[in-house]
């Protein structure tokens, strides 16, 4: 029996997924998460053999949270979807150290086949993508480099929530860090990243997949 969490902020999307994943026989759904920093808390509760977690998350998204899994907890397979399929998308998954992605225009029967490859350590993309670029993808994801290896974590979690519009002491709050700390990093990433206006930090977000145009 594969056990699987399941990571996504929309309700709705989660109900249908919760119905799809309780069909499939030899998987069974042990947890649920509304946003990446709960679905690392319940990866360490619950120890599910993978994780499924859509890309588009507020507060941690599903890449930030598979950067961490996938050093805290390797042993766990990771699934990230997304409503984008598309080679910027997919490299940004196994980039961040996801073993499998599939479309949310995918059939189920991708997504379990996603699931059992996950939980096999092996890579899968789902259709949709041309097998030339899905074998380059499987192949050399992991090593491309990306403007957001220029961050620590926190930095990008911090990013994250600055661009979604938290105000620097709502971002403390939800980080649980001085506003004192987060004012630094605040400052420290623009410094690495050359940017110096929110603005700019959105359209940076955007362009590396930190956030996605689907989120609320």
């Amino acid at each position: 029996m594969i056990r699987v969490l399941l990571a996504d902020n929309r309700k709705l999307v989660r109900a249908g997924m919760r119905v799809i994943l309780r069909g499939f026989r030899g998987i069974e759904l042990v947890g649920e998460a509304g946003d990446g920093r709960a679905a690392l808390r319940k990866i360490k509760s619950l120890r599910p053999h993978v994780a499924v977690m859509r890309i588009a998350m507020t507060g941690m998204n599903g890449l930030e949270a598979t950067c961490r899994a996938a050093r805290r907890f390797p042993q766990v397979g990771i699934v990230l979807f997304s409503s984008y399929n598309n080679e910027t998308t997919v490299w940004q998954a196994f980039q961040a150290g996801a073993n499998a992605f599939v479309s949310l225009d995918a059939e189920p029967a991708d997504l379990r086949e996603a699931i059992e490859s996950a939980s096999r350590g092996h890579a899968y993309v789902g259709p949709g993508l041309p097998a030339r670029l899905v074998r380059d993808i499987l192949q050399n994801a992991r090593a491309k480099e990306s403007p957001l290896d220029l961050l620590t974590p926190r930095q990008r979690e911090v990013l994250q929530l600055i661009v979604e519009g938290h105000s620097t002491k709502n971002i403390a709050r939800m980080v649980k860090l001085g506003i004192k700390t987060v004012e630094t990093h605040r400052q420290q990433l623009m410094k690495r990243l050359h940017i110096y206006d929110v603005p700019g930090l959105v359209r940076f977000a955007l362009r590396t997949g930190l956030i996605t145009g689907d989120l609320p």
